[in-house]
């Protein structure tokens, strides 16, 4: 293998391969692997210090069947294969001696990282109504300065002045109408609530929204993290065997549940990886994977350089685990014959296919240690997972029994089995579709977090409440998980009715239509639009709540009933990012200002589009959001609202106080030319 050769990072240009080292690096361009594994950090660009496993590109031609051509790159559909500008590698892994190596596709500004940058250097211009005004007046006051000039240009010839005093008096006049200071008088109330924020950890990189953050009547709160706590605790586990759920059971870590598939799907089905002898990962996966108590083994580069592509991850329950039936105390073994015990229940991690908001799951293909024919798990939304299942594996009370966790507030996430066809060699599953993998799946059950309100919560949405300020929450999580955290911190009240709308697109020549139901009675029709109770929707005490796909299918066949929609619109579960972002300039078409409230993950769009994004992460994402506050609690919204208001009012003042300043001097002035006073001199 050759030397690669060092090059100064300012000299790569799209098309260049580059060797990732071993010890890891901070990336300068973006780039694709084309061999290897890398582990990154990306909270640089995502708000989420989650390391995440990228793997090479896999060769399309090796898939292909028919004359279509290769399939192109695109940097949003590879994602999971591309590293990023900005963000740091961590560890990489290599095969048969090779390098880890990619192919720059973009550098400088056309980086992810640069496009994030030069949002922060020209952001999006603030629009206004004050600062609209203010140069409106500015031009009555330049009208209103010209016909004095010219007044004072006739009385000064009428009365015989020298020419530099007519010309040198005359120019005056305009420059005492026009407040050369006015700019900067009212950028003094914003300088002092920028000082003020600063002392309650709000930093902004965006000042002059400060005034704009006055005028919100409306603020967008994301909820996992925002809302409630960032970290999930397991509250237990609902197995289906035979389409039938069993009673549900608190520990995932029995010995007599050791060797179901459903305590394989839960160890093995996760995007967790070893970094200094600490797993690392997503928390909700953390979680999941200790609840089994099993153990989580990576081979050394060392070990995988000298294989053709083995498991590089494989997982194993600890030995006292293992089924009494197997192992009784009174057999006197050997550690060595323990050892192999042990390892028979090894389940080696083939294939991951990474979690995608879009898709609302993930899964992987394993292979247990000694079995020819491999596995495939998958995790996700419940619906999503049950939607890819054989329906007799179902159980038929799946909607009751998701219904009942989600009206509690619990989170639940489905899990789901396939056995693997033998002629999928490990060289096939390497090149696979994910979609070739998840179908026709076997239902396993559901695993139950609970996510509990931050303490601050109820209080803050009260004195939002009471201000006035309508809120909303738009969340990635389950609808009626979100509805029932809504009612928990009042955003929704006890009395209030929620409706459903549920949106359903064309189908089999059929129009879209949209389905009214409410919240607490699912399989209650409410109401069908157009019709005359639809009055009855205006009161306050109605609510609408609608997920991702229904928002979605709204945009695209209801355009007339989306504003009317967003007016009473409270709860937006299931959203992915760029419809959040939707989401938050739909609201800004029907004239509300609007504040976005966010961890600074996948809210990153919503918080650089509303009037005021408050991003509650401290990682380099945030920085895109024009405001960021180091305390991860939502407290910082009725402050910044607060500093808002009072900088806005002392900008109206002072605007004001210069105005009518300017005007009485002008119009003096003038009066003293007219009779050739001499105190103007």
């Amino acid at each position: 293998i050759r030397e690669p050769d060092e090059a100064l990072s300012t000299d790569l240009v799209p098309g260049d391969v580059i060797v990732i080292p071993s010890n890891g690096t901070i990336m300068p361009c973006d780039a694709v692997l084309i061999c290897g594994t890398c582990i990154v950090n990306e909270s640089m660009l995502t708000g989420e210090s989650v390391p995440i496993t990228k793997t090479d590109l896999p060769n399309p031609q090796q898939d292909k069947k028919g004359g279509h051509g290769d399939a192109i790159y695109s940097t949003e559909e590879h994602k999971r294969h591309t590293l990023f500008c900005g963000t740091n590698v961590i560890q990489t892994r290599y095969y048969t001696g090779e390098m880890v190596k990619a192919v720059v596709v973009r550098t400088g500004f056309s980086t992810a990282k640069g496009q994030l940058i030069r949002s922060i250097l020209y952001p999006k211009p603030t629009d206004f109504k004050l600062y609209q005004d203010a140069y409106l007046f500015l031009l009555c006051l330049v009208a209103v300065a010209s016909v004095v000039f010219v007044y004072s240009l006739v009385m000064k010839i009428l009365n015989q002045e020298p020419v530099k005093e007519i010309i040198v008096k005359s120019l005056d006049i305009i420059t005492i109408t026009v407040p050369p200071a006015l700019p900067a008088a009212m950028t003094a109330g914003i300088v002092y609530a920028q000082r003020r924020l600063r002392k309650v950890g709000i930093f902004s990189i965006s000042p002059q929204r400060i005034n704009i953050c006055g005028q919100l009547n409306l603020v967008c709160f994301d909820k996992t993290g925002t809302l409630t706590e960032d970290g999930l605790d397991m509250w237990g586990i609902q197995r289906v065997e035979d389409g039938r759920f069993h009673h549900s059971e608190e520990k995932a870590d029995d010995k007599s549940l050791v060797t179901t598939k459903f305590v394989s799907c839960m160890a093995t089905c996760h995007s967790l990886t070893k970094i200094e002898g600490q797993l690392s990962g997503d928390p909700l996966d953390l979680k999941m994977f200790e609840a089994t108590g099993w153990i989580l083994v990576e081979a050394t580069e060392e070990e995988t350089a000298h294989h053709d592509r083995i498991e590089l991850t494989y997982v194993k329950p600890p030995n006292q685990l293992l089924p009494p039936s197997v192992i009784s105390p009174e057999q006197d073994m050997e550690l060595s014959e323990l050892y192999e015990l042990s390892a028979s229940y090894m389940i080696g991690i083939v294939r991951q296919f990474s979690f995608s908001s879009a898709l609302q799951r993930m899964s992987v293909v394993v292979r247990q240690i000694g079995e020819r024919r491999m596995d495939a798990y998958l995790k996700g939304a419940p619906e999503v997972v049950a939607s890819l299942c054989k329906k007799e594996t179902v159980p038929e009370d799946f909607a009751e029994v998701l219904e009942d966790y989600t009206k509690q507030g619990f989170r639940v996430i489905a899990l789901a089995h396939r056995r693997l066809e033998s002629k999928l060699t490990f060289h096939k599953v390497q090149n696979i579709n994910r979609d070739q993998i998840e179908k026709n799946m076997d239902f396993l059950g559901l695993i139950i977090m609970q996510n509990k309100l931050k303490t601050e919560t109820p209080g803050v949405l009260e004195d939002l409440r009471h201000a006035n300020i309508r809120t909303v929450m738009v969340t990635g999580d389950n609808m009626l998980t979100a509805i029932s955290v809504a009612r928990d911190c009042s955003m929704i009240q006890p009395q209030d009715r929620v409706i459903i709308a549920d949106a359903l697109p064309p189908k089999d020549g059929q129009t879209a239509k949209i389905n009214w139901h409410y919240a607490d009675k699912p399989s209650q029709c409410a109401i069908y639009w157009p019709d005359p109770v639809t009055v009855v929707l205006i009161q306050e005490q109605y609510h609408f709540a609608m997920s991702g796909k229904s928002f979605s299918v709204i945009i695209e066949h209801f355009q007339d009933l989306l504003q009317k929609l967003v007016l009473h619109g409270t709860v937006f579960a299931r959203m992915a990012p760029d419809q959040k972002t939707q989401l938050v300039e739909t609201l800004e078409s029907v004239d509300y200002f609007v504040g976005m409230c966010g961890d600074g993950a996948n809210d990153c769009g919503a918080l650089k589009r509303a009037h005021a994004g408050i991003s509650l992460s401290e990682l380099e994402a945030s920085v895109a959001s024009p405001f960021t506050s180091t305390t991860p609690s939502i407290t910082c919204v009725p402050n910044l609202i607060r500093e808002g208001r009072a900088a806005l009012i002392t900008s109206f003042c002072v605007f004001k106080f210069m105005a009518l300043y300017s005007i009485i001097q002008c119009l003096s002035v003038a009066l003293l030319y007219s009779v050739s006073s001499p105190f103007i001199y």
